[in-house]
C-alpha cells in the first residue's frame, strides 16, 4: 500500500516539479511514482514497454485522481539513443527535468549461485541494466539539469551486506558500481546546482520484483511504500543542501524533528571506501 495524499508529508516545492522514475511500473518504482504524483509532482514513468505492470500502475494513478500528473516514456535504458530520446520527450512534455530517480534494474531473486555458474546471458542482462542503464539515463539528463542550474539525481541501491553477499554476483557488484558512481558524480556536479544521493529501502521488500534476498532471521518484508517519505524529501527543496549522501528508508522516522529524522536515516560516509 502507498500512503494516501492526506498522510503524505507536505513539501510545497514538489508542486509541478518534473520527475523521471525509471522502472516506475512496479514495486519500489510504482510506490514512488504514486507518492510523488500525489504530492503534486509531474512524473514520467520510464519503462521498457507497454506491459501489464505498467497498465496496473496507470490504473492505480487514475484511482488516486492524479493521472494528469503522470506520463510514460518507453524505451530501453541499455540503449543510449533511447535514453536521449526519452529525456527529450520528458523535457518537451514538462519544459524541464528536475529530478531523476534511477530505480530500474534487474534484481537478484532467490539464493543465487557461485559466480562461475552464473549464466552468461543473465550476467550480461543484469550488468547492462544495473550499470549501463543508470549511466546512460543519467548522462542524458545531466546536461539539462546543469543548464537549469538545478537538479536532483537519486540512485536506488541496496544494503551494504547485500553488495558483498555470497552468491550475489553480479547483483552486488552492480550496486557497488552504483554507489561509487554516485559519489563520483556528486563531486563532478559540485557547484552546478545538481545533487546526487543514494536511497535504499533498508531491508527486503514485499514485492517479488524488488526482493534481493530472503529477510534476515527474525526480520520481515517491508512495504514498497517505505520509500515514499524519503523520496519526497529528496525530490524537494528541503534536501537542496545534501549531496553525495546515502539514506536508508527504513530508518526514516517522521515522528522526529526533520533534522533528527535526516540524521537517523543517513549513513555516514568514509574517506577511503573499502569493502574487505
Amino acid at each position: 500500500m502507498v500512503a494516501t495524499s492526506a498522510s503524505l508529508p507536505a513539501h510545497p516545492s514538489l508542486a509541478g516539479r518534473a520527475v523521471i522514475v525509471t522502472g516506475g511500473s512496479r514495486g519500489l518504482g510504482r510506490a514512488m511514482v504514486l507518492g510523488l504524483a500525489q504530492a503534486g509532482a509531474r512524473v514520467a514513468i520510464v519503462a521498457r514497454g507497454d506491459s501489464a505492470p505498467l497498465k496496473e500502475t496507470l490504473a492505480r494513478v487514475a484511482a488516486t485522481g492524479v493521472q494528469s500528473n503522470v506520463i510514460c516514456a518507453l524505451g530501453d535504458l541499455r540503449n543510449p539513443p533511447d535514453c536521449e530520446r526519452m529525456a527529450a520527450e520528458v523535457l518537451a512534455a514538462f519544459g524541464r527535468i528536475d529530478v531523476l530517480v534511477n530505480n530500474a534494474g534487474v534484481p537478484n531473486i532467490g539464493p543465487g549461485a557461485p559466480f562461475w555458474k552464473v549464466d552468461i546471458d543473465d550476467w550480461q542482462r543484469m550488468s547492462r541494466s544495473n550499470t549501463d542503464g543508470v549511466f546512460f539515463m543519467t548522462r542524458a539528463v545531466a546536461p539539462i539539469m546543469i543548464a537549469q542550474e538545478f537538479g536532483k539525481i537519486v540512485n536506488v541501491s541496496t544494503g551494504a551486506g547485500t553488495i558483498v553477499r555470497k552468491h550475489f554476483s553480479p547483483y552486488g557488484p552492480s550496486k557497488a558500481f552504483l554507489e561509487a558512481a554516485s559519489r563520483i558524480w556528486a563531486q563532478d556536479l559540485a557547484g552546478t546546482g545538481v545533487t546526487v544521493n543514494v536511497l535504499l529501502p533498508g531491508g527486503a521488500v514485499d514485492t517479488a520484483a524488488d526482493v534481493t534476498g530472503v529477510p534476515a532471521p527474525g526480520r520481515s518484508f517491508q512495504p514498497a511504500s517505505v520509500m515514499v517519505p524519503p523520496i519526497l524529501w529528496l525530490a524537494s527543496d528541503a534536501s537542496n543542501a545534501h549531496t553525495g549522501e546515502r539514506f536508508v528508508a527504513s530508518r526514516w522516522d517522521e515522528s522526529l524533528p526533520l533534522a533528527e529524522c535526516i540524521k537517523a536515516a543517513r549513513d555516514e560516509g568514509v574517506d577511503t571506501p573499502r569493502i574487505m
